[in-house]
């Protein structure tokens, strides 16, 4: 028996493809979007008419239905451009996804169709200001009157919020049963009267994404519009995260990666006590760390992605590759840093940009915390 690690010819064409759009178009423009935190809508539009957008979309909808062994590939090498950037293409994805596994025909044929032909933005809207982690703390009600549902509430930290045409809400329509049975996923129009967009968060990294808070006043929203069933809502949600988790892990080394190169170039170019930083075992293994760890991260990504796309359960090794990678990729950023020495702390110098931008690893898409909860979990579930 052997486990082949190469890629097909597919994989390998749509690697370069991503990779050479982040060395051509992301990169060049990342300085302006951290400066500035201006949405990158032009680099977006030109990763759109590659195909680089919504690769997840299933083919009888118009999209390429690429599997997440294919998405990570992809996710790695815009993180090499810039997270932030790589973020906000990725947005969509995660959006989509409970979308490509609950939803109606109908919903999908209105929803995601005309995202592969035309250029668009869409928003995963769950997280509240008293719950994100704590499931039992959201708040935001759906009152179903009639053919429609009354939509209350707040969420906040919501990535594309201010730029998305939709969002994948989740509320509770059972205050009794919360998690189990009583939310409830939607699918809400941004222009829809009542909905209301807040000011963009000044983070601290990944400056280019756009996170804001979205309040619901009293929306109206169809009930042809719920994705699934009544009561879904938590469990499609999550099940997004086995195929996202994957991918944001992805990012994490891709941005490790640049970190890495960064650090060996300088490393390389800068002297001390006549010699070449690289030479002073204190700094080479630094780097050789950084090395194994990416190689590291990087199989558990792969192995996460393959179970996926063998039809396999896969929860645990989606929260392997999310936490390890995380916490990797802001200790790989971190030690860039401390090569580059007082250089690294200048923002004149690639490397602080990639430490700012590694911490949001540990938080979005659930926090370190949480996977280790999650792994945990999956450990004594399957010993029972």
């Amino acid at each position: 028996m052997s486990i082949d690690f190469s890629l097909s010819e597919e994989q390998e064409s749509l690697r370069e493809l991503a990779a050479q759009f982040a060395r051509d178009v992301i990169r060049p423009a990342a300085p302006h979007h951290d400066e500035t935190g201006e949405y990158p809508h032009a680099v977006l539009k030109e990763a759109h008419k590659l195909g680089l957008m919504n690769t997840h979309i299933p083919s009888e909808y118009g999209g390429l239905g690429l599997g997440a062994m294919d998405g990570i590939l992809i996710a790695e090498e815009l993180a090499w451009g810039c997270t932030g950037i790589g973020t906000a293409m990725e947005a969509n994805g995660l959006a989509q996804q409970p979308v490509i596994l609950g939803a109606s025909d109908f919903l999908k044929k209105k929803y995601l169709a005309p995202m592969v032909d035309e250029y668009s933005l869409c928003a995963y809207c769950v997280t509240e200001p008293g719950a994100g982690s704590d499931v039992q703390g959201l708040k935001t009600t759906a009152v179903k009157k009639g053919d429609k549902y009354i939509l209350n509430g707040s969420k906040m930290w919501i990535t594309n919020g201010g730029v998305a045409d939709w969002y994948f809400v989740v509320a509770l329509t059972d205050a009794e049963k919360k998690a189990r049975g009583g939310m409830t996923a939607f699918i809400v129009e941004r222009n829809s009267p009542g909905v209301s967009v807040g000011k963009k968060e000044p983070n601290m990294g990944q400056r280019a994404s756009d996170t804001r808070a979205i309040s619901f006043e009293d929306v109206e929203v169809p009930a042809e519009n719920v994705v699934g069933r009544e009561g879904d809502g938590w469990s499609l949600a999550m099940a997004a995260f086995d195929y996202t988790r994957p991918s944001v892990a992805a990012a994490a080394v891709g941005l490790s990666r640049a970190a890495m190169e960064y650090a060996v170039q300088y490393a390389t170019e800068r002297k001390t006590f006549g010699v070449p930083i690289a030479s002073h075992q204190s700094i080479a293994f630094m780097i050789a760390e950084m090395a194994m760890n990416i190689e590291a991260g990087r199989l558990l990504c792969y192995k996460a992605a393959s179970l996926k796309d063998a039809h396999k359960r896969n929860t645990r090794e989606a929260a392997y590759a999310k936490a390890f990678c995380a916490d990797m990729a802001m200790k790989v950023a971190t030690d860039a840093v401390q090569v580059f020495g007082g250089y690294g702390y200048s923002r004149e110098y690639p490397v602080e940009k990639l430490m700012r931008d590694a911490k949001i690893f540990q938080i979005y898409e659930g926090t370190s915390q949480i996977q280790r909860l999650i792994i945990s979990k999956e450990i004594f579930l399957r010993n029972k």
